[in-house]
């Protein structure tokens, strides 16, 4: 690279956007009104030329006319005035028979070449004996001869200068205008890019996503590159701080929950460090409730975990025969709720799903761990899996209106749970495995009571595997890990209540 053109580099890194914008636009514009003055001077030149030049023919065709044969000389010698017609001199082609009278027009060899038949007829510019400018035309007289016709050109000289003079005050004017419009160019169109910059700055200084771009109001497909650029920035910065404001949710939700946990693990390890006081059952009891506190902390810790997670793990993806798995996870809840009955119904037993088993069981345990948590006693528990969806049923006090926007949310219990043990982070967990194998976890107000939760699978009515629009991206047997906050759903499912 050159010396010059490092130096051009170095000069543009150096100077904002909108400079170099400006710049630009300006010297566009400005080459243009300069390149049409040019042009129209030219033009104008050469049209005033162009009509002398046809007056000094018309002169030469009259005095050829009006002296036909005659001697060399001087035949009309007026010129020298500014309105008088033309000069016409004849000029033999050979010097020695010049007259003996000087002539008025200049006789250079080029006009012995034209008498002479050497050369065509041309047009020069003179200056007179007087130092008047003039234009004059050289052609074939006959008889070896040849005619000069010459006529005063102060007026064209003259209107050439003004023209000029017109025209390089036009193009300064042009000039001017164009930096003028370069400027209004590159604060126009550059607007919405310096609105993104403070926004991006401001956030950046107070680290508050809440701020927006404003947008100028037209319909989005009228939108141009820069506006759908700002647009796509707003909704970055929506989803930005709806991610923010999950993760202050959940810090603030998860110290209050294992506050209490917490709290009593402190409080019975005292208890337990003054053993000598306690009798044996005193001292069993401490023990099996610290056992249980500990598995409490522990799974709601193990939770947090995998809810804080922005990603699902990548294991090896297989494809998973669902009518096993919820056979046998339906067979483990019902060792763990002995006094709730499991009704399962494999409608589609043949049912398949590309997924990660122990996550899959995950999923189902929790549904199934909700519903009997609910259930009163005695009552059924129904599991359906058909050939496009998996179905919970419970028969409990089912969900009201209020809360079924947000049954979902990490922490979120209704009024009837509050009572009930559990962390409210089973039923969140339960949709971010599902979303994170392609399917969509709903919750519905049960016919005749209770509430339903319908887990939609991916390839349902007549869908290919792996091409419904809820699917995660499988490549080479792995499972491609999604973020949360950008997995596709499915039209006319309500996307879940953020914290």
């Amino acid at each position: 690279m050159s010396a010059r053109r490092r130096l051009g580099a170095r000069w543009r890194r150096h100077r904002p956007l909108r400079t170099r914008l400006a710049l630009a636009a300006s010297a566009a514009v400005a080459l243009v009104a300069v390149g049409v003055c040019t042009a129209a001077f030219f033009v104008i030149r050469y049209e005033l030329y162009h009509q002398l030049d046809l007056n000094l023919t018309q002169s030469a065709t009259l005095a050829i006319q009006q002296n036909r044969g005659a001697a060399p000389g001087v035949l009309a010698g007026e010129c020298r005035f500014l309105s008088a017609p033309a000069c016409a001199q004849v000029v033999p082609a050979d010097p020695a028979k010049d007259p003996s009278k000087p002539y008025l027009l200049p006789v250079s060899p080029p006009v012995r070449q034209v008498a002479s038949d050497a050369r065509n007829a041309y047009y020069t510019n003179i200056t007179l004996p007087g130092g008047e400018p003039a234009r004059m035309l050289t052609q074939r007289f006959g008889g070896a001869k040849s005619l000069q016709v010459a006529l005063r050109s102060d007026g064209v000289r003259k209107g050439v200068g003004q023209a000029a003079g017109l025209l390089s005050g036009v193009g300064t004017a042009g000039v001017l205008l164009a930096a003028a419009l370069g400027y209004w160019v590159s604060r126009t169109g550059l607007a919405p890019v310096a609105r993104l910059t403070a926004t991006a700055e401001r956030i950046a200084t107070t680290r508050d996503p809440s701020h927006r771009i404003e947008l100028p109001p037209g319909p989005p497909d009228k939108e141009d590159e820069v506006t759908r650029l700002a647009a796509s920035f707003n909704t970055m910065l929506g989803e930005l701080e709806q991610s923010v404001t999950a993760q202050r949710r959940l810090v603030a939700d998860a110290s209050h929950e294992l506050r209490t946990p917490l709290t009593a693990l402190r409080t019975n390890a005292e208890l337990l460090a003054r053993a000598d006081r306690l009798t044996d059952a005193q001292r069993d009891r401490a023990s099996a409730a610290l056992g249980r506190q500990i598995r409490e902390v522990s799974v709601l810790v193990n939770d947090l975990i995998d809810l804080a997670r922005d990603e699902e793990p990548t294991p090896l993806l297989e494809e998973v025969r669902l009518a096993p798995l919820l056979a046998h996870t339906v067979d483990t809840a019902r060792a763990h709720w002995p006094a709730t009955p499991f009704r399962l119904d494999l409608a589609d037993a043949s049912v398949t799903l590309p997924g990660v088993p122990a996550r899959l069981a995950r999923l189902i345990s929790n549904l199934l761990d909700n519903a009997a948590k609910f259930s009163p006693p005695g009552a059924p528990v129904e599991v359906t899996l058909s050939s496009g969806e998996l179905t919970v049923r419970d028969h409990g006090p089912g969900i009201a209106e209020a809360d079924l926007p947000h049954v979902f949310d990490r922490f979120y219990r209704a009024e009837q749970a509050r009572a009930l043990p559990g962390s409210g982070l089973g039923l969140a967990m339960a949709r971010q495995i599902a979303r994170a194998h392609g399917a969509e976890l709903t919750a519905h107000q049960a016919s005749g009571g209770g509430a339903e939760f319908r887990l939609g699978l991916p390839g349902a009515s007549g869908q290919p595997r792996g091409g419904s629009p809820t699917s995660p991206p499988v490549t080479r047997g792995w499972l491609v890990p999604v973020p949360l906050g950008l997995r596709p759903r499915p039209r006319g499912v309500r996307p879940p209540a953020r914290p």
